[in-house]
C-alpha cells in the first residue's frame, strides 16, 4: 500500500471533473490571493483542498462518501483545528460562482468555533435543477 504522499500524488493526476474545475479557481493565489494545497496530507487523511492559513478545508465529494469512516475523519480534523465545507460534485460543476461565494464566505467570516462541518448543499434553482 503506498504511503500518504505517494497517494496524495496519485490522487492529484487523478483528479475528478469537479475537483480539476475548482482547483482552476484556486490555484496559484486566483482565489483573492489565498493560498490553496490540493490532495494535501494532513495527519492519517488526504483533503482535496486545504487553505492552511485559515485551516479551511474543502471537500468535493461524490457518491462516494458520508459514510462512517467520513466521519471519524471529519471528527479528527475538526479535533485538529480545521474547518470543513463540503460540496456536491454536481454544484461545482453546474453552479461554480454559488460554491466560489460560500468559500469566500468561510475565509472571510469568522466562525465560533473552529470545530465546523458545513455541508454545503446548495439550495436548487428553478433554472438548473439537479
Amino acid at each position: 500500500m503506498p504511503n500518504n504522499r505517494d497517494f496524495a500524488k496519485q490522487l492529484r493526476r487523478d483528479m475528478t471533473d469537479a475537483e480539476r474545475l475548482l482547483w482552476y479557481h484556486l490555484r496559484a493565489h486566483r482565489f483573492l490571493g489565498h493560498k490553496f494545497r490540493r490532495q494535501h496530507p494532513l495527519g492519517p487523511y488526504i483533503v482535496d483542498f486545504v487553505h492552511l492559513k485559515a485551516r479551511l478545508i474543502i471537500e468535493a465529494d461524490g457518491s462516494q462518501h458520508a459514510d462512517q469512516a467520513d466521519a471519524e475523519r471529519d471528527a479528527w480534523l475538526a479535533r485538529n483545528g480545521f474547518r470543513i465545507l463540503r460540496f456536491w460534485n454536481n454544484d461545482i460543476l453546474l453552479r461554480t460562482a454559488d460554491v466560489l461565494d460560500a468559500i469566500h464566505a468561510a475565509l472571510t467570516t469568522p466562525t465560533a468555533s473552529s470545530t465546523d462541518i458545513e455541508d454545503h448543499t446548495l439550495p436548487i434553482h428553478p433554472e438548473n435543477p439537479a
